[in-house]
């Protein structure tokens, strides 16, 4: 039996607790790295909105829609197609209405660009909004890439943005620095994530560095908020006012700043500069 004399000495020249922490220590388990994975979905379907005249091109669209322009060549749909089939997409969807046979007797079928190509008509010129639903039946429960059938990009781009992560339910493409009254403003947090989106806001209005740069990538839930899409003040049914409720239903929808060159092809100013920057 011990004296307390010689309990004392048991643990000279250390304390009791760092003898009992230490002998905690040396039965505990190395730390676990913990690995979470994020899925990720590669689209291969696109819609692209090539339905509008293009009234501030003026006699340059008489028989022509915009998005059959000719930029360094090649018209500006063709730019995009070409783009995206060499992103890896397959299936397209090409929104027609006015003068659709320009287009249709232009890509055919796709097989000519070893893709295969749909069309849909607009009918009645109302907005970005309500044209979106045509894709429904195309899309069926797949996400897709949407593209205004006048901007022009950096291909590398499409690369980037057909990769859509399984907690993303969409991604904006954006611009720094480009003028938001001519087009969208997009408002986002550090984490590059959509607070707000406002179409061509006005002087004196809260602003955004960011501009939206038209092209999409979305799940078939977006229909959901397409088909509840009210006139905005100008009179049309908005696809940016679906995106913005998207984000204020508690979905995420990511933004992507886009590199390289980016284009709206939005007047006859733009498209001479596209092209003459061809001849310098």
């Amino acid at each position: 039996m011990f004296t307390q004399r010689q309990n004392a000495g048991l643990f000279q020249g250390s304390s009791l607790a760092s003898y009992f922490f230490d002998r905690l220590a040396s039965n505990r388990r190395p730390p676990q790295t913990v690995l979470i994975t994020i899925l990720v979905t590669k689209i291969d379907k696109a819609v692209l909105l090539a339905a509008g005249r293009g009234t501030r091109m003026r006699e340059m669209t008489a028989d022509l829609p915009k998005p059959m322009l000719e930029v360094r060549g090649r018209p500006v749909l063709q730019h995009i197609v070409e783009g995206l089939r060499d992103a890896g997409l397959r299936e397209f969807l090409i929104i027609v209405g006015y003068r659709a046979d320009a287009v249709q007797n232009f890509f055919g079928d796709g097989s000519r660009y070893k893709i295969h190509i749909q069309y849909a008509t607009q009918s009645v010129q109302d907005g970005t909004g309500r044209v979106v639903d045509l894709a429904r039946n195309f899309v069926e429960e797949s996400p897709f890439i949407l593209s205004y059938g006048d901007i022009l990009v950096d291909p590398a781009n499409y690369k980037r943005v057909i990769d859509l992560s399984d907690d993303v339910e969409a991604i904006i493409t954006v611009k720094r620095g480009e003028d938001v009254t001519k087009g969208g403003a997009v408002f986002l947090n550090e984490q590059m994530d959509l607070i707000d989106l406002r179409e061509k806001s006005k002087p004196g209005e809260a602003t955004s560095p960011w501009y939206n740069a038209g092209i999409y990538a979305f799940r078939p839930s977006i229909f959901e908020f397409t088909a509840k899409l009210k006139r905005s003040p100008r009179g049309e049914y908005e696809l940016t006012d679906a995106i913005r409720e998207l984000a204020h239903s508690g979905k995420k929808v990511k933004a992507l700043e886009l590199t390289g060159e980016w284009a709206d092809v939005r007047d006859p100013t733009v498209l001479a500069m596209l092209n003459a920057s061809q001849a310098t």
